[in-house]
Order: C-alpha cells, then sequence, then structure tokens
C-alpha cells in the first residue's frame, strides 16, 4: 500500500503521546546503536537523535513516500527503506525502537524471537502496538465492507485483530529476554473537525481498503462508514469529539552473559 504522510499527520500530537510514553520508559544511559523499526515521517526518530546524540541512530521503512517526508528535515539520522519483516542490522543493536509498526507485521511468533536476537547484551527492546481492533473503530470496517457493492472487492483484505494480549508477548519474549515490563493504556483522544474517527482511521488501518477502491466508489464508502461512526463517536456540545483508543506497551532487556559486553544500563 501507498502511505499518506498528510493523512497520517492530520493527528501528529495524538499519535505522538504513546511513542513518548514508550521512549520515557527506556532507561538507557548512552546507547551506541539505536534504529527506529517502521519509523514513517520520523519525527520520534529525530527524538532518539538528539536524546542520544553520540549513538548511531538509523530509521527504517517500507515506504519511500514517509521516508521522502523524513528526510526534509535535517538531523543525524540514517534513513533506510527496507522491508520491516526481513531487515537486519549491521551489528547489534543497544536499542530497538518500535512504535505502531510491528501490528502490520505478520507471524509475531517469528518475528518477536528475531527481534530480540537483535539486541546486544543489555539491550532493550521497546515497542508499542495499538490494542483497540474490538473498538467501533475497527469493527465498523468491516461492517461497512460487507454491507455495500463493494463487499466482493474488499471482504479478501479484511484481517483478524493483529494484536494478541500481553500475556501472549510474554510467553514469546520470556525466553528471550531477562526483563520484561508490558502494560495497557488507554487515551481518551480529543478530536476535532467533521467524523474525526474516519479521518483517524484513513490515515492507517482504512488506507489499504480505500487504495484498491475506484475514485466513484471511495466517497459513497467513506461515507457509509462515517454514518456508522457517528452514534459510537458523537460530536460533543463543544464541537470535540472523543476518541477512546487502548494501546499495548512492550520494554524488555536482554541478559548480560559472562564474557560478554557490560550491558549499557546506568
Amino acid at each position: 500500500m501507498t502511505w499518506n504522510p498528510d493523512q497520517y499527520l492530520k493527528f501528529a500530537a495524538p499519535r505522538l503521546r504513546p511513542a513518548l510514553d514508550l521512549l520515557a520508559r527506556v532507561t538507557l544511559d548512552a546507547p551506541a546503536h539505536v534504529a527506529d523499526l517502521g519509523c514513517g515521517t520520523g519525527s520520534l526518530t529525530r527524538l532518539l537523535a538528539q536524546r542520544w546524540p553520540s549513538a548511531r541512530v538509523i530509521g527504517i521503512d517500507a515506504s519511500e513516500t514517509m521516508l521522502a517526508q523524513a528526510r526534509t528535515e535535517a538531523g543525524a539520522v540514517e534513513w533506510v527503506p527496507a522491508d520491516l519483516t526481513t531487515w537486519q542490522p549491521e551489528q547489534p543493536l543497544d536499542l530497538l525502537y518500535s512504535n505502531a509498526a510491528l501490528h502490520w507485521l505478520p507471524d509475531h511468533r517469528a518475528l518477536f524471537a528475531r527481534l530480540a536476537g537483535m539486541l546486544a547484551p543489555g539491550g532493550v527492546l521497546a515497542v508499542q502496538m495499538p490494542a483497540n481492533f474490538d473498538a467501533p473503530s475497527h469493527t465498523e470496517i468491516e461492517a461497512t465492507v460487507r454491507e455495500g457493492p463493494w463487499r466482493e472487492l474488499l471482504e479478501p483484505l479484511l484481517q483478524p485483530p493483529p494484536v494478541a494480549s500481553a500475556e501472549v508477548y510474554y510467553d514469546l519474549l520470556a525466553p528471550h529476554l531477562a526483563e520484561l515490563d508490558l502494560w495497557h493504556t488507554s487515551y481518551l483522544q480529543v478530536l476535532q473537525g467533521p467524523d474525526p474517527v474516519k479521518e483517524w482511521t484513513k490515515g492507517t488501518w482504512l488506507a489499504p481498503l480505500l487504495a484498491v477502491l475506484s475514485d466513484a466508489q471511495r466517497p459513497a464508502f467513506e461515507e457509509r462508514y462515517a454514518e456508522r461512526l457517528r452514534p459510537h463517536y458523537p460530536m460533543r456540545p463543544d464541537g470535540r469529539t472523543l476518541f477512546p483508543f487502548r494501546r499495548l506497551f512492550i520494554v524488555g532487556r536482554k541478559g548480560v552473559v559472562r564474557g560478554q559486553r557490560p550491558g549499557v544500563f546506568p
């Protein structure tokens, strides 16, 4: 699919907040090698470079469109176009950070074992993924697909919820990491503008469906989806719309084995 940076960045502030909350839980002192997997437009990657100016910081994304946006701002970051399912670092990482990207990738059992294997001794894996797939913002996408003339075209693109429970990720990572911290946070996002929840999902989960609709079909699909959303997310008297959004956070540290270099935790 082709990502639209402008659509994604319509809600830059609420999208950035969980990324900052994840970063605040990373207690590394002086990592030498840092990677942002699924960096998108690079706003968070630049913050990683600012926090650890002596580190080599790499931003990896499969979307050239997103990386083109990332490169418009100067900074000491290496931008790497790569398939996130196959990318491998040149050297073990002290921090592998990924915000709202890994839910797009398949086979999390193999994926998370591979990511843990990229870490240097004492290195940290820090991941945030949406866990909102049972909310109306997402379930009404499926309902809209199945009730319209676009069903035959879009139904094969529907996917089951891609993020499992926190317990599942604990079991996947516990054999590979010495320390694990997992938690959920629900954000009550205050959005503005007409049909803002529709506009939010247009930049993410809805995007692959809209990409295959014709110019004639797309407005009708969007309007029907918006109609289904309005009872769930009504505009408040002050003109704003409340959008609860749940997210899963994972922070884990790789152990240090005798004979390996010390970790970079303080």
